[in-house]
Parts: C-alpha cells; structure tokens; sequence
C-alpha cells in the first residue's frame, strides 16, 4: 500500500491538501530502502575519494605522465549515479503492482499529485546530496583552504556546482523514471550514457556528445572529460538544467494524460 493510500484510509473522506500529498510522498521516500541503501553508498563513495585525493594515494597513468584522481571528472562524479536512485525510486516505485492506481484514487487530481511528487524529490534529494557529499568535499578541500591555496569563496561555490550537478541530474531520473514506468531503464541508461555512448562518439561527434547531461554535469563542475567536450561552467549548468526541464515537463504531460 502507497503512502497516499494509507494517508487516504486513515480518515474520513476529505480533499487532500497539498501539504499532505507532501507529507505522504515524504514518508514514502524515507521509508523506501533504496533510500538510504543508495545515501549510504554515495556518502562512503565521496568520503573514500576525498580520502583517497587528500593523501594523493592512487594515481592513474596516461601519455601525459601520472594523472592525480581529482582530475579525473567522470570518476569524481560517479557517485552521482548511486544516489541517482533516489529519484528515480521515488518516482518509479508506484508504477509496480498497481500502486499508482490507489494513490490516483485517493488524488484524482494528477496534477497536484505529480506537483507533490516533484516538490517531495526536489527537496529531499537537495538535502541528500547534502549529506551525502558535503563530508567528502571537506576531507578533499580542507587541506587546501588552511594552506591557502584555495579561498573558502571558491570552495564553497565548488560544492553549491556539485549540489546543483547532483539535484538536477536527479530530476532528470525522476522524469525519465515516470515516462519509463521503471526504476530500471532510467537507471541503467543515464549510467551507460558516460560509460559506453559518450567514449564511443567523442571522437566523431564531440560537438553532440558535449550536451549530453553527463558532459554538461562535468563541465559545470569544471572536469570535463575531453577538452573538446568541454562547455564553460555556466553553460554546463543551463545545459544540464534544460535536460531537467525537458524530462521534468515531458514526464508531468504523460503523467496527466496517459493510463494508470
């Protein structure tokens, strides 16, 4: 039974106000395991890299040399696609079993039901990526700030881009979860996006593979994979920011109209 259901048989009938659409999309979200499995897993993920960049204890080999780790933007950024579940869960979990038929029940109103969801995943996955990151980016930057090789300034608007980068590639799972009706599909394509598509066409078509939300989420945190893929930081926000607003949108339109 979905959170909707139960909040819906708990009482006698009455329109739901948006706080509770809100409130039981909220205990939906933290009572789901892939919650807190998927927070535990980007929160060790970051603590270990910035461990793991502070001590300057793995390095990779290339052409150029010995490559430090916190250069490498695609596996810095991998933990995003463990706490990409979040989202994705959250807004393809209902989809099993006929449960979104219950809470359609108890919320006829579609529209009000998805504002409720998006708000829900919007807020918590802003205080997740929170947790889940902030630690990490500590240990890794810490050293550098009481050295003064880097201003507090810079530092914080270094994590303000990994939450942003973090926030929106999870709305983005979130829509494409609600269009898939599938935790797995979105999930499995926004992973093998960076892993297979974008090496395999960055040399043929880097002015596509460049607007592609893993390089535009890379960009905006300034390591991009390929200077040829590379947008300017502001320009990786909007980029990344649009692919939000395009799945977000598409995902509300099907959502309204389509069967449950």
């Amino acid at each position: 039974m979905s959170a909707l259901s139960a909040a819906s048989a708990a009482g006698p009938a009455r329109p739901m106000r948006f706080r509770d659409l809100t409130a039981a999309e909220r205990m939906k979200i933290t009572t789901l395991p892939a919650t807190w499995i998927a927070l535990t897993v980007t929160f060790g993920a970051n603590t270990l890299l910035g461990v793991i960049v502070v001590t300057d204890a793995v390095r990779f080999g290339s052409q150029d040399g010995q490559v430090p780790i916190a250069e490498l933007g695609t596996l810095m950024f991998s933990p995003a696609y463990a706490f990409l579940a979040i989202a994705v869960f959250a807004a393809g979990s209902e989809h099993r079993g006929g449960q979104l038929r219950v809470s359609l029940v108890a919320v006829p109103d579609r529209s009000r039901l998805f504002a409720a969801k998006l708000t829900v995943s919007a807020t918590v996955g802003i205080v997740a990526a929170t947790a889940a990151v902030l630690p990490g980016y500590v240990v890794r930057h810490a050293p550098a700030i009481r050295a003064g090789e880097r201003a507090a300034g810079d530092v914080v608007g270094g994590f303000l881009a990994v939450l942003a980068a973090y926030v929106l590639l999870g709305l983005v799972g979130h829509g494409f979860a609600v269009l898939a009706k599938s935790v797995v599909t979105p999930i499995a394509t926004l992973f093998i996006t960076p892993v297979l598509v974008s090496p395999a066409f960055r040399g043929d078509l880097p002015h596509v593979v460049k607007f592609l939300p893993h390089e535009a989420a890379l960009s905006l945190l300034g390591t991009p994979a390929d200077p040829v893929t590379a947008l300017t930081p502001s320009a990786g926000f909007l980029v990344l920011a649009l692919w939000a607003a395009v799945f977000i949108t598409t995902a509300w339109h099907v959502f309204v109209r389509r069967d449950s």
